[in-house]
């Protein structure tokens, strides 16, 4: 119990104002709230799983440095889209991803988790920790947690903001989160 604690704690609080939980955010603007909750909850679980097999067997999969240019990269793709608006929806020229928001809410929260400083605490828990599974779950509970906390003020916002404005806002937050990964990984 004691590594399920000290996880949870951990990450909770490395979560909070996290990048990733401005993708729980903007999600839960544009989704229904289960649908972002379960989204992240299966994300946060496989890349948490992977990072505690990572974390008790070997050091590293990939250098930091080439998962923080993913990442950065692909905040810059979150930022085009949150200015092109969601036409998933509606447009028939359009083809919906396979399992639809769920798929499209766990591969976006799955790609900004990738070299995350929680993913990197949680591969660090792990190796100090003997109960690996105490820390996958305690990992993954203290991140769906913190990112629920999020998709209650995307509902907020959702209801109180032009969409217009949360696109650009969350837009302007994917560039500046985009181009500190990539400066951190060139650095």
């Amino acid at each position: 119990m004691p590594a399920f604690l000290i996880s949870f704690l951990v990450i909770f609080v490395a979560e909070l104002g996290d990048k990733s939980q401005l993708v729980a955010l903007w999600f839960a603007t544009k989704y229904r709230w289960w649908l972002v909750l379960a989204g992240v909850s299966v994300a946060t679980l496989v890349v948490h799983l992977g990072s505690v097999i990572l974390g008790r067997t070997i050091d590293a999969l990939l250098p930091e440095d080439v998962l923080l240019v993913i990442v950065g990269l692909s905040f810059f793709a979150f930022a085009a889209w949150s200015l092109r608006g969601d036409t998933l929806e509606g447009d028939p020229g359009l083809r919906v991803p396979v399992f639809g928001a769920f798929g499209v809410v766990a591969a976006s929260f799955f790609v900004s988790e990738l070299g995350d400083k929680t993913q990197l605490a949680t591969v660090t828990l792990a190796g100090d920790q003997s109960d690996g599974i105490g820390v996958w779950l305690g990992s993954t509970a203290g991140m769906v947690v913190a990112d629920a906390l999020a998709i209650a003020l995307g509902i907020i916002a959702g209801q109180r903001l032009p969409r217009r404005t949360i696109g650009i806002g969350a837009a302007v937050l994917f560039c500046v989160f985009g181009a500190l990964a990539i400066g951190k990984a060139l650095l």
